[in-house]
């Protein structure tokens, strides 16, 4: 606590800033003022647990919002401990306290206090449905705010088991299995009330997201409660075309309750159990199930239907979309794996039979066709990133596309790292640091010289022209045409970036019959 009252007295203080919770006060560094820490919400706990989250208790004593505030409870890790923000794995943030399920505050960065009406970009954090905080430090937003002149958010909110609980259909609340996700509606609703007061434009706010981010961005496009409360989407890396299937997300939610010895008649003992036995009972379905098995379902109320299946929601019609993937997404996952650059022929072959059954030789000549020096192993890669990421967008595009409403773009990030000796190539999350600008503060990611710099160069600015404008046209880039059918026009991003229409068409060819 000294250390941080002895920082706290070295800052900058910003004048106060009525908002409508109460008076807040953030520092001033690096030309960008920023807020961290702000409330938004009332802490889910006691009666408010597994309910749609609530406006906390106005204050009018100003608050200091000079530190980070808690991460939701995550998986993987004991309440109380401390994450990085992508999941449980990474290091902490300087500063960042330990996990809480009074987590729901947010981050702001802003160039200035006037009447600027800047365009807002709104972060959803990775980790998918159960990890993660947005005061990582790779989403710190000044560079980007200093770089684009625009406000930037990021949001923590409540995650796994205390986030989707779906108990709609056991006596509980009906939009608990979507709790998390109201979290961020309600967090854009502060944004709206109080963004033009950190000199943002509430008619401008572009949300973007990346892995279980962007699938955030996707589910938000369903959600009539967030409608009118973003006016862009960026989805990166998380194409999310489904939500959970309610009667799954109840067989969950009685596995838990079970676990944990209540009926579903006695869900008011939920209240005063502690945040360690629930995530304790939560973990009796096994490590490999709890990705999938707390997230967000339909409710017929919060989410009454799927985002992009069997077409996309018209709900959002009008909204522009910026879609896309990294071209070894998979590598991150797979590194780790003792057998990691020792896969062999056979494993491809068992791997691509998994994925598209009879399909399987067709997809593996055209992998080998489209990656003709890559070994097994990055051929292994190839065939996760196509049939968990890149696939889906293609098919995410199209939709939005037929719409025939709003633009979408399509990307693809080429450019590979050169950590690790080069053996991740293009991994998922390696675009981050390049959108927010922060190359110097991921260095061990994207390694050294100036092609990470010559990356962000052409990135960012992408990502804060479609902010602007809804088109990622920025000068110095190559023209980039919104995505069709016909054309299939997808920007290669590299040290030389490019347009190319219809990438790895044979692939996507052969994936599509797979599906059909």
């Amino acid at each position: 606590m000294t250390d941080v009252l002895e920082v706290a007295r070295e800052l900058t203080r910003t004048p106060v800033v009525a908002t409508s919770n109460g008076p807040v006060r953030g520092y001033r560094e690096g030309g960008v003022d920023i807020f961290k820490g702000l409330r938004y919400a009332a802490a889910p706990v006691g009666a408010l647990r597994f309910q749609p989250p609530e406006r906390p208790t106005p204050w009018t004593t100003p608050a200091d919002a000079l530190s980070l505030g808690a991460p939701a409870i995550q998986s993987g890790l004991a309440p109380g401990e401390t994450t990085g923000g992508r999941s449980a794995g990474d290091p902490p943030a300087p500063g960042q306290p330990g996990t809480e399920e009074d987590c729901l505050f947010l981050n702001l960065w802003t160039p200035a206090f006037d009447e600027g009406r800047r365009p807002v970009m709104v972060w959803l954090h990775g980790g998918g449905f159960a990890n993660g905080s947005g005061g990582a430090a790779m989403y710190d937003g000044a560079a980007l705010a200093r770089r684009g002149d625009v406000v930037t958010v990021t949001v923590n909110h409540r995650l796994n088991i205390f986030g989707y609980l779906h108990l709609g259909e056991l006596g509980g609340h009906p939009s608990s299995g979507v709790a998390g996700m109201l979290d961020i509606v309600l967090a854009l609703e502060w944004v709206r009330d109080n963004i033009a007061r950190f000199g943002g434009d509430p008619g401008a706010v572009t949300i973007f997201g990346e892995s279980g981010g962007g699938w955030k961005v996707s589910l938000l496009q369903a959600m009539p409660a967030a409608h009118g409360l973003f006016h862009r989407a960026i989805i990166q890396s998380g194409p999310g075309l489904r939500a959970l299937e309610t009667d799954v997300a109840t067989a969950t939610a009685r596995k838990v309750l079970a676990a944990l010895g209540i009926e579903a008649g006695e869900l008011h003992k939920l209240e005063t159990l502690s945040a360690r036995e629930i995530q304790q009972a939560s973990e009796t379905l096994g490590a490999d199930t709890l990705m999938r098995a707390f997230s967000p379902c339909l409710d017929d109320i919060a989410l009454p239907r799927h985002p992009f299946d069997p077409d996309a929601a018209p709900l959002s019609a009008d909204v522009p979309v910026m879609v896309g993937t990294n071209k070894d997404e998979a590598t991150l996952f797979l590194f780790r794996d003792p057998r990691f650059g020792k896969f062999t022929d056979e494993d491809l072959q068992r791997r691509a039979k998994a994925a598209v059954g009879e399909r399987a030789d067709s997809l593996i000549a055209a992998l080998r066709r489209q990656f003709p020096d890559y070994s097994p192993t990055h051929l292994i890669c190839a065939l996760q990133t196509i049939t968990t990421m890149w696939a889906s967008s293609v098919t995410l595009a199209e939709r939005k596309h037929a719409q025939g409403a709003a633009p979408v773009y399509m990307y693809m990030l080429a450019w590979e790292t050169p950590v690790a000796r080069g053996s991740l190539k293009s991994p998922h999350a390696l675009e981050i640091p390049l959108v927010f600008d922060n190359v110097e503060a991921a260095r061990n990611f994207v390694g050294r010289g100036e092609a990470p710099r010559s990356l962000a160069d052409q990135m960012a600015p992408a990502w804060l022209a479609f902010a602007r404008t809804g088109d990622p046209n920025a000068g110095g880039n190559p023209h980039w045409p919104a995505y069709d059918t016909a054309r299939r026009s997808t920007m290669i991003f590299d040290l030389e970036s490019r347009v190319e229409g219809d990438p790895w068409s044979e692939v996507r060819r052969i994936m599509q019959k797979a599906e059909a």
